[in-house]
């Protein structure tokens, strides 16, 4: 009774490879199908929309307008640059830290990067207390380009 058992799962696994290999012979060359509520992944790039010239040349003049103001410790004239008016008080301590920290170097990192109505422009400051890159948020509010808060 074991050889006829034996035999039999023999045969079968013998059974089992020749289902296998036919599938293989007879299946089509290529790739494996795909579900039919599957669409076809799309080979053609993705481009995104070139930014605004205007916007670009907006966003440009106003990291220039940062750079400057934090190089020159004008904390006016950053109050200027934000959305919101900032108060006496506010640009008062801003002057404070700047003072304090004593001659600067300052520049932009790379041109901001424009998405839309935000950007992002990275501000890199060296003074004698060390380096610091900031990223800036910049915002279009009501047509004009400014740094929220």
């Amino acid at each position: 009774m074991n050889r006829a058992f034996a035999a039999g799962l023999a045969l079968l696994g013998v059974a089992g490879v020749g289902v296998v290999l036919g599938l293989l012979l007879v299946a089509p060359s290529g790739s494996p199908p795909t579900a039919s509520n599957t669409p076809a992944p799309s080979t053609r790039p993705t481009v995104s929309a070139a930014p605004d010239e205007a916007d670009t040349a907006a966003v440009a003049v106003l990291a220039g307008a940062i750079v400057d103001a934090i190089a020159r410790h004008d904390s006016a004239a950053f109050g200027k640059l934000t959305c919101r008016p900032q108060t006496a008080e506010a640009l008062a301590g801003l002057q404070r830290m700047w003072d304090a920290a004593g001659p600067v170097t300052v520049k932009l990192l790379a041109p901001p990067e424009l998405r839309g109505e935000s950007a992002t422009a990275k501000v890199h400051v060296e003074a004698a207390g060390g380096v610091k890159d900031t990223p800036f948020p910049l915002h279009k509010e009501n047509g004009r380009w400014c740094v929220p808060g």
